[in-house]
């Protein structure tokens, strides 16, 4: 098989188990890891901006290295690719001057030469970048920019599919513990549904806490009066 058709296999299997959002994304960089031609290790970044770096899946240690470097200092190739909507090229970290923070911490930790970064996604709220690593330099070329750019292409399909269905599961669960709550203070107040929810909502409001986080804390405190 092809490693066009094998990408486009790997996002079908991946898209069917959309619903484990953790696994989703950790295999997503063990494929590109394994999939894409030159590549030693791989990972996903996100970023919010500013120093909200995360390294959801690496297949190395390196790459999270990498990431903590770009967090500390705000610059780096990774958070260009997630930033600027492009894919990100770094031929030879060692000759490279455009980053120079970075460059100077990730040549003194990691053996990391050759970088590439392609980017997954942009919401209201945060960016993700999918990043290749090896420790060779020039280790990727046109061909793995193409074929790198369309495995991000698929794979930010279901990056969102999965990221989708995370929160909608939370969603769920957190209407569970509202109404929970809602049931509780129904029950010791003698009130009826919606006075409890509007009691649930201004505690929210004065302790500027999510309405979730309210009717968790309230559950947790009368599971502990009753030990």
């Amino acid at each position: 098989m092809d490693v066009p058709a094998r990408i486009a296999e790997i996002a079908r299997t991946l898209y069917q188990r959309r619903n484990r959002h953790g696994g989703v994304v950790a295999e997503l960089a063990e494929h590109a890891a394994a999939e894409l031609p030159g590549v030693d290790y791989a990972n996903v970044t996100v970023t919010s901006g500013g120093s909200a770096v995360d390294t959801p899946a690496a297949t190395h240690p390196c790459a999270v290295v990498l990431d903590e470097i770009q967090r500390r200092l705000s610059e780096g190739p990774c958070l260009s690719s997630a930033w600027h909507n492009k894919t990100v090229h770094v031929e030879d970290l060692d000759a490279d001057t455009r980053w120079p923070r970075f460059r100077a911490e990730a040549l003194a930790n990691t053996p990391v030469r050759s970088i590439m970064g392609f980017q997954l996604f942009v919401s209201d709220r945060s960016m993700g970048s999918l990043n290749v690593f090896a420790d060779r330099p020039g280790a990727f070329d046109g061909h793995t920019r193409k074929l790198g750019s369309l495995f991000a292409a698929h794979t930010a399909l279901v990056w969102d599919a999965a990221r989708r269905e995370a929160q909608f599961q939370e969603a769920l669960a957190s209407r569970d513990v509202i109404g929970q709550a809602k049931g509780m203070i129904m029950e010791r107040y003698h009130l009826d549904a919606g006075q409890a929810f509007d009691m649930l909502r201004t505690l929210s409001h004065d302790t500027n806490t999510a309405l979730a986080d309210v009717a968790a804390r309230l559950i947790d405190a009368a599971q502990s009066d009753s030990h």
